[in-house]
C-alpha cells in the first residue's frame, strides 16, 4: 500500500490494526457471525436495542439473552441496533427488557408491518407530549404496542380494537390523532379549536384588563378572568390529568398546577395571563414544528396517487397501490411519473430534482430508468413498471428519512436526560419552597407559595428539549429535499466533526468507464487507424473495445468490412480486412507475433506510468499505430474536492488498487492532498484504520457494494448512486442520490450549521432557565414573565431551528 502527502512520496506497508477498544472507530460497524434463517423454528421476534457504543456491548447482550430460558437463537446487530430472537413460547419476550436493563441497556419490540398502524397526532409540541400518550395507551389492555414519535409527529401502534377507540383514547389526553392513508395534505381538515380557544381566552383577558381600568366590580373581573383560565386552560389541563395518571412529570402538569396556585392565592390576572401566554405559546409552537414536519410530509406527495395504465389501445385510470410490475403506464408532457420503471417508447427530458437534487433535467430514451416522483418535462412516454409503489425509490425515501427521523443523536439523548433530572428536582425544590420558608423566614405564606408557582413554570424544560430535534430534522429534511439522504441525528453529528474524507477511485472521483485520451498513428493517417480498430473491436464487449468504438464513432470514422473474427483470449483481437490480416491488442501479442515496437516503446512505457491502457494496432509485419485508453475523471470532482478542503477537510484521500503512475496523475487532476494506491480491496479498510490512527475522524464515500469493508470501518460511510441502487441506500449512514459528488461539500457544511445551532439553541435555553432562576428570590419575576421566559424561549428555539430549511444544497 502506498501514499502520497504533500509532494514526498510515503510507502506504508498493511500492519496490525491499532488495539482493540471498545469504543475504538475500528468496530464502529463490526457484525456478529451468527445469522438467523428465515425459516427458523419457534416464535421470531425483533427489539431494537439503545444504548450500544461498540460491537463489544452487542457481545455482551447476545450472551445475556442466550442464557435466558427458553431462547434458541439471538443475533444482536450492532449496526442497525437491532436483536432478533426465536424462541420456544411467545412469554420468554417479556422477560428479555429486564435481562437487558440489569446490562445498562433498553429494548423497543419492532412492530412486524401487518400488525400495525400508523396515526398522525396534532397538537404536540414538546416530547412530553409524546410520552403523556405513550403512557396513557399502555395502560389500555386492547393496545399490544405504542411508539409516539415527536420529531415526525406520528404514532406506530398494534392494537385489537378499531380506530376509532385509539383516535378517541389520544383525544382523551387532549391530542388529536388520525389514521395515517395516502390522502392529500391538502384534504385534511386542520383542527382549529386550539387557536379558536387561544383568541376566546385572549377576548376575555382583555376585556377584564380594560373594565379593571373603567370601574366594572373586582367580582365580575376575577369571572371573565376565570373564564379566560377555563377557555385557554381546558386543553392543558385535560393532558396534565393523565401526564400525572400515566406518572408523566410534563409541561402540562406544571402549567396547570401553576396556574391552579395562582387562582388559589387570589392572583386571577396572573394565572389567566399566564394561561393566555402558555396557550398562544403552544399554538405558534405547534404551528413551527408542523412546518418542519412538513419537510418530509412534503416528500409523500412528489408521486401523483394514480397513474394512466395502458389497456390495449386505451388508457385506464388506476391508483398507485394497484398496479403490477410489468403494466404498462403512460405518462404526458408535464405529469409526474407515478412509479418506478423503464421507457419501452418515447423520448423526453425528465427532471429528476425531487429524487436526486440535480438540477438539470436528464435525458431519457428507450431503455433508461425513471423513477417515481420525477417530472417528466416534453415529450410522452410510455414505460413498463419494474417496481411496486411500496418498493418505488420515493417511497424508500420516505421510510428512511423518517426512520432517520426516530433515532436519536447523541446530544439529544443527553439532552433527554438531563431533562429528565432537572424537572422533578426542580419541581420538588418547588414544593419545598412552598412549605419551608414560611416556617423559619419572616414573610407572608403567600409571598412563598407565589415563589413556588414560578419555580413550577421555570422547571419546564420545552426550549432544552426541543432544541435538538427540531433542530436535526429540519436539516434531514433540507437534505432529504435536496437528493441527500442523512440516516439519523447521530450521523448529521458525525459529519459535522469529519475531518478526513477518502474516496475510491473509480466510479467515484472517475468516470468508471474508459475512454479514449490519445491516438498515435505512425504506419497510417488517424482516420484509417480508427477505422480499423473500429472494424476490429466491434464485435467485442469488452469495456476498452467499447470505448475505442465510441471514440471512432464519434470521430465519424465507420467500421470497414471485416471477416473471420477471433478473439484471443488476454491479448486482443484479430479479423481479415480487405484481405490483409489485422490484430489489436496488448504488448505481449505483438511480442508473440515478433513484430518490434520499435521508436513507440518508450512513448507506450510513459502512457502506461500515467495510468492508460494501451491498444496497438497493425499486422504481423507492421505496427499501425497505438490507441490510448484512460478513465476520466468526472466534471464534478475536481470542484467538490476544492469544496470540500474550502469547508475545512485537512485531509481528500483517494484510494485505488492501480499502479503507482495512474494514481499520481488521477491525484493531480482531481485536487486530493493525498492518495493510497495498489490497494486490495480488504487493504482499503486498512487505510482508513490509518488516518483513524492519526486522530482524523474520517468518513468514506464509495458505491456501497465493493467498499463495504471501508465503509464499514470509516467514521461515517457515504454512498454515491443511491437512486439506482438499493444496496447503496441501506449499507452506507449519507446517501448522494445523484452519481455525483456536488452535494457532499454542502452535506458538510449543513452538518456543521446544525450542530452550530444545537449548540446556541441548548446555551441559550440553559442561559434563559439559569436568569429566571436567579431572578425570583430578588422578587424580579412575575409569574406571567416566568411563562413568557419558558415559551418565549422555546419559540426562539424553533425558529432558530428552521433556518436550517432554507440552508442551500
Amino acid at each position: 500500500m502506498k501514499f502520497k502527502k504533500s509532494l514526498n512520496l510515503v510507502h506504508v506497508t498493511p500492519s496490525a490494526s491499532p488495539a482493540d477498544t471498545c469504543c475504538s472507530p475500528d468496530d464502529r460497524h463490526s457484525e456478529n457471525n451468527e445469522i438467523i434463517p428465515d425459516d427458523a423454528v419457534g416464535h421470531k421476534t425483533e427489539f431494537i436495542v439503545y444504548g450500544m457504543d461498540c460491537s463489544a456491548c452487542a457481545n455482551t447482550i447476545e450472551k445475556a439473552v442466550r442464557q435466558t430460558e427458553g431462547i434458541t437463537q439471538v443475533q444482536v446487530n450492532y449496526s442497525t441496533g437491532k436483536m432478533k430472537v426465536v424462541a420456544l413460547e411467545e412469554a420468554v419476550f417479556e422477560k428479555l427488557p429486564a435481562t437487558v436493563e440489569k446490562l445498562g441497556y433498553t429494548l423497543e419490540k419492532v412492530i412486524q408491518k401487518g400488525n400495525s398502524r400508523t396515526y398522525s397526532i396534532e397538537g404536540m409540541d414538546c416530547v412530553s407530549c409524546a410520552l403523556t400518550i405513550e403512557n396513557h395507551l399502555k395502560s389500555q389492555p386492547s393496545v399490544k404496542h405504542v411508539s409516539v414519535n415527536f420529531s415526525s409527529g406520528k404514532m406506530t401502534i398494534e392494537h385489537d380494537n378499531t380506530v376509532e377507540d385509539i383516535i378517541k383514547e389520544v383525544s382523551k389526553a387532549g391530542f388529536k390523532a388520525s389514521l395515517v392513508s395516502r390522502k392529500r395534505s391538502s384534504e385534511v381538515k386542520k383542527d382549529k379549536s386550539g387557536t379558536n380557544r387561544v383568541v376566546l381566552s385572549g377576548v376575555l383577558l382583555l376585556i377584564g384588563i380594560i373594565g379593571s381600568y373603567t370601574g366594572v366590580s373586582e367580582i365580575m373581573i376575577n369571572v371573565l378572568y376565570a373564564a379566560a383560565i377555563v377557555f385557554g386552560g381546558f386543553k392543558p389541563a385535560k393532558s396534565a390529568f393523565y401526564a400525572v395518571k400515566s406518572r408523566s412529570l410534563d409541561m402540562n402538569v406544571l402549567m396547570t398546577a401553576a396556574v391552579l396556585g395562582a387562582a388559589a392565592i387570589g392572583e386571577w390576572f396572573e394565572g389567566a395571563t399566564v394561561v393566555w401566554l402558555f396557550a398562544l405559546g403552544t399554538v405558534l409552537q405547534e404551528r413551527s414544528i408542523e412546518k418542519t414536519r412538513n419537510s418530509i410530509r412534503s416528500l409523500i406527495d412528489l408521486a401523483p396517487p394514480e397513474a394512466f395504465v395502458k389497456n390495449g389501445q386505451q388508457l385506464v385510470s388506476k391508483p398507485v397501490e394497484d398496479i403490477s410490475v410489468g403494466e404498462i403506464i403512460v405518462v404526458k408532457p408535464g405529469d409526474k411519473i407515478p412509479l418506478d420503471g423503464k421507457v419501452i417508447s418515447g423520448e423526453s427530458t425528465v427532471n429528476q430534482a425531487p429524487i436526486t437534487g440535480e438540477s438539470i433535467p436528464v435525458d431519457k430514451h428507450l431503455g433508461d430508468s425513471v423513477y417515481a416522483g420525477t417530472i417528466n418535462e416534453h415529450g410522452s412516454l410510455e414505460i413498463r413498471v419494474t417496481k411496486l409503489y411500496e418498493d418505488t425509490t420515493i417511497s424508500k425515501i420516505i421510510h428512511l428519512v423518517e426512520e432517520a427521523q426516530e433515532q436519536k443523536a447523541p446530544t439529544e439523548a443527553f439532552v433527554d436526560k438531563f431533562a429528565r433530572i432537572y424537572t422533578p428536582i426542580v419541581f420538588i425544590f418547588a414544593l419545598s419552597v412552598m412549605l419551608f420558608p414560611p416556617l423559619f423566614i419572616p414573610g407572608t405564606w403567600s409571598e412563598w407559595f407565589y415563589k413556588g408557582l414560578e419555580l413550577l413554570v421555570v422547571a419546564c424544560p420545552c426550549a432544552l428539549v426541543i432544541s435538538t430535534p427540531v433542530a436535526i430534522v429540519s436539516a434531514i429534511g433540507n437534505a432529504a429535499r435536496n437528493g441527500v439522504l442523512i440516516k439519523g441525528g447521530a450521523f448529521l453529528e458525525v459529519a459535522g466533526r469529519i475531518t478526513a474524507i477518502a474516496f475510491d477511485k473509480t466510479g467515484t472521483l472517475t468516470e468508471g468507464k474508459p475512454s479514449v485520451s490519445q491516438v498515435i498513428a505512425t504506419g497510417t493517417t488517424e482516420g484509417e487507424l480508427l477505422s480499423i480498430a473500429h472494424t476490429l473491436e466491434e464485435y467485442s464487449t469488452h469495456p476498452i473495445a467499447k470505448a475505442v468504438v465510441d471514440y471512432a464513432k464519434a470521430k465519424g470514422f465507420k467500421s470497414l468490412k471485416g471477416e473471420k473474427f477471433r478473439n484471443i483470449v488476454g491479448k486482443g483481437v484479430e479479423a481479415i480486412i480487405s484481405g490483409q490480416e489485422y490484430f489489436a491488442g496488448n504488448h505481449k501479442l505483438f511480442q508473440e507475433l515478433n513484430n518490434s515496437i520499435g521508436e513507440l516503446e518508450s512513448r507506450i512505457g510513459i502512457l502506461q506510468e500515467e495510468g492508460h491502457t494501451i491498444v496497438i494496432i497493425g499486422t504481423k509485419e507492421k505496427i499501425l499505430g497505438v490507441i490510448a485508453v484512460a478513465d476520466s475523471v468526472r466534471e464534478t470532482t475536481v470542484k467538490a474536492v476544492r469544496d470540500l478542503q474550502r469547508v475545512g477537510i485537512s485531509q481528500v484521500v483517494m484510494l485505488t488498487g492501480d499502479n503507482e503512475g495512474t494514481a499520481k496523475k488521477v491525484a493531480a487532476q482531481t485536487g486530493v492532498n493525498r492518495y493510497f494506491a495498489e490497494l486490495l480491496p480488504e487493504n482499503k479498510a486498512t487505510a482508513i484504520k490509518q488516518l483513524q490512527v492519526e486522530g482524523h475522524f474520517a468518513a468514506m464515500v464509495g458505491d456501497g457494494i465493493n467498499d463495504a469493508p471501508a465503509l464499514a470501518t470509516a467514521n461515517l460511510g457515504v454512498a454515491m448512486g443511491g437512486a439506482g441502487t438499493d444496496t447503496a441506500m441501506e449499507t452506507a449512514d449519507i446517501v448522494l442520490m445523484a452519481d455525483n459528488l456536488e452535494k457532499l461539500p454542502h452535506t458538510i457544511k449543513l452538518s456543521r450549521r446544525a450542530i452550530r445551532i444545537i449548540k446556541q439553541n441548548i446555551w441559550f435555553s440553559l442561559i434563559i432557565k439559569a436568569a429566571a432562576l436567579i431572578l425570583i428570590f430578588p422578587e424580579l419575576l412575575t409569574l406571567w414573565i416566568a411563562v413568557i421566559s419558558d415559551t418565549g424561549a422555546a419559540l426562539i428555539v424553533i425558529l432558530n431551528s428552521m433556518r436550517l430549511l432554507r440552508v442551500k444544497i
